[in-house]
């Protein structure tokens, strides 16, 4: 089976477009996801910037004391020029608080690099009408912080709102119907949107506090569960690779997970993804070459000892005679001046101390002359003789190395009790499927013995024997121990590889354990979307919560939702996800009701394509909110189109004493 290798795709930096003449006064499209942001001129076809709405700011040098302010402050990386994002994945920071702007000082940062990527160069403003996404109901606090920011930092000349869900499903088909429901799939929230006679009924709209990100968090989690040795190379960079490159969604989930239960169908369909590794280079010493470098190191060693005496001794022969010249100069009885001196700098305090001195030193020497005459006279014994303790120590090693042998030996046992035991119930089951082998004709003895019994004596099962008849007539021969012993196999070779390496098999492709086998795993993540509970989030799958809306409707009215059931956003592209919502909704709605669902053209740029498309219609100059009604209504002025939020202003608050 092929093995996969991760991409480990490392995003491009985006360059500084230059500002044509096209470009003078035309509208910047901008579509702000909590994933990606989208910009784009209106007058070309595809965005121009596609960026993670990340930000990173590394933490200053403190080391540096003395270095100018300008080299402390760390370089600020935005979007695509976050080349590894696993390496500053602590330092990250996002305007979002899930799918809502609220940190307007990253937003602020995120336009710098918007504008300055599109090529406006202009000091004092940013002279063209910008279109930009928001969320589904969005706060009219977070917009209004978004206008002051857009209106009074960059100058921006005129201003328009709209939800990328509903720009999508109006102006990003070919076709849009009048009715229909919009499964708005984004990053931390999904939306349910009916749309009626080309009205938005956002009294009827339910969202779910799950998206993309629950979800290649939920892949990542279980993947390092799975395999803890290789936690910290699972990242979630490469969790969503695999989401983005090999997960899909179950048809039907429960049956998807009884047919991983089968070990043929497991070994079919399991994805083996490598891993990055290094391979571990082994000695190729032989015995008698590693005895010989420890002779010669042994060698060395005593030559270094030797050379280290010599030295040792001629300072303490200098030292004695230094001695010995003052102690005559005291029987002399010269210039008492001059040996008080004398023995100050040899730091003596008295007489007594410089005989005791001269003794110690003249034993210290005696000593050394006799280990370097010892060294000499045995300089042709054998290097390698071991002293009592080291003798000690080296038969405790061999004794541990002895029961690890052991260890290891009982390991390849039972491996291969298991591999013989998998070769032959593999057997059996090829002879049960033949009429004339010996299998065969035992099972056949078993069930007639078993049809024989009278229908008032059946209590076949009762007994803990009836099992072992069972498994001797069943077709699998007893496979459902199986998952048992491949996970016990895998700790066996486990065992092996480890204390030897090549006794494992010598077949087996190098990295071997460094493989993620992907299988369950492919559909669990994405079935969060479904069951929200498996990540202990106590809301309502994706399929209910189209029920309840489309309950909420009269019988007429569902028909023309159920009908027309749109999917957009970036995990629409899941493939599967059409098909399991059309069966859920089969399951859910009256029988023999029409349903159908589609997913959007392009669903991930679906947002960018219909704001485009909206901002070239007759509708956007009279939807644009000026900088002269900015300034003579407010910041909550809003203009509400068939694409927008509805108008909520904001409550008017009542002083309240705390101290009542």
């Amino acid at each position: 089976m092929e093995v996969l290798q991760f991409k480990d795709l490392k995003p491009t930096p985006d360059i500084i477009h230059a500002h044509g003449v096209d470009q003078h006064n035309a509208t910047i499209i901008i579509d702000n996801g909590s994933y990606q942001c989208r910009v784009g001129w209106l007058n070309q076809r595809e965005p121009l910037l596609i960026f993670r709405n990340l930000i990173a700011k590394p933490r200053k040098e403190r080391t540096k004391k003395d270095a100018p302010e300008s080299s402390q402050t760390p370089q600020l990386q935005i979007g695509n020029d976050i080349t590894n994002i696993e390496a500053v994945r602590f330092q990250l920071k996002t305007q979002f608080d899930r799918n809502v702007v609220t940190h307007f000082e990253a937003q602020e940062h995120l336009f710098d690099y918007t504008f300055t990527h599109l090529g406006i160069d202009t000091e004092t403003c940013v002279a063209h009408p910008v279109v930009i996404t928001e969320p589904f109901l969005n706060p009219t606090s977070s917009r209004q912080l978004m206008s002051e920011l857009l209106f009074e930092c960059y100058g921006v000349p005129s201003l328009a709102y709209g939800i990328d869900g509903v720009y999508a499903y109006h102006f990003a088909q070919s076709k849009s119907e009048d009715s229909g429901l919009i499964v708005s799939l984004g990053y931390h929230t999904i939306h349910i949107i009916p749309i009626i006679n080309n009205k938005t009924i956002f009294v009827n709209t339910r969202r779910i506090n799950t998206g993309g990100y629950h979800v290649i968090s939920f892949l990542h989690r279980i993947l390092q569960l799975k395999y803890p040795a290789h936690a910290n190379a699972i990242t979630l960079s490469r969790a969503e690779e695999l989401l983005h490159s090999i997960c899909a969604v179950a048809l039907d989930y429960k049956e998807e997970l009884n047919r991983w239960t089968d070990t043929d169908y497991y070994e079919n369909n399991i994805r083996k993804i490598q891993l990055p590794y290094t391979t571990t280079t082994t000695s190729t010493l032989t015995l008698e070459q590693q005895k010989e470098r420890k002779r010669e190191l042994a060698k060395r060693l005593a030559e270094i000892n030797a050379k280290k005496r010599e030295e040792r001794l001629a300072e303490d022969e200098e030292k004695l005679n230094s001695l010995l010249a003052i102690q005559e100069m005291i029987e002399v009885d010269e210039d008492c001046d001059e040996i008080d001196q004398l023995l100050t700098d040899h730091q003596i305090k008295s007489v007594d101390e410089l005989n005791k001195n001269i003794t110690a030193l003249n034993l210290r020497i005696e000593k050394t002359k006799e280990k370097i005459t010892a060294s000499t006279s045995n300089e042709d014994v054998v290097v390698d003789e071991i002293p009592v303790k080291q003798a000690k120590i080296s038969k405790m090693v061999f004794e541990n190395e002895k029961a690890m042998h052991t260890y290891v030996q009982n390991a390849k046992k039972m491996r291969q009790d298991i591999l013989n035991k998998k070769t032959a119930r593999k057997q059996r089951r090829q002879d049960m499927a033949k009429r004339r082998t010996a299998a065969g004709q035992e099972r056949m003895r078993i069930i007639s013995q078993l049809a024989r019994k009278e229908k008032g004596n059946d209590d076949f099962g009762l007994r803990d024997e009836d099992w072992d008849i069972y498994k001797t007539i069943s077709r699998e021969g007893g496979d459902s121990d199986s998952e048992i012993e491949n996970e016990k196999l895998l700790e066996l070779e486990e065992i092996i590889r480890t204390h030897e390496p090549s006794e494992v098999d010598e077949t087996a492709a190098p990295g071997e354990s460094h493989q993620l086998h992907i299988g369950i795993e492919r559909y669990r993540s994405p079935e969060l979307l479904f069951k929200p509970y498996m990540m202990g989030s106590s809301e309502a799958g994706l399929t209910e919560v189209i029920g309840y809306v489309l309950s909420l409707f009269s019988p007429e009215e569902q028909l023309l939702l159920a009908g027309n059931v749109v999917l957009t956003g970036g995990l629409a592209n899941l493939p599967g996800l059409r098909e399991r919502i059309e069966a859920d909704l089969v399951s859910i709605r009256p029988f023999q009701t029409y349903s159908n669902v589609k997913i959007i053209p392009n669903p991930s740029l679906a947002g960018w394509y219909g704001t485009r498309k909206w901002a070239r219609s007759s509708e956007f100059k009279r939807n644009l909110i000026t900088r002269r009604q900015y300034e003579e209504y407010g910041s909550e002025y809003f203009k509400v189109h068939i694409a927008s939020n509805i108008y909520v202003a904001t409550p008017k608050g009542h002083n309240i004493d705390i101290c009542e």
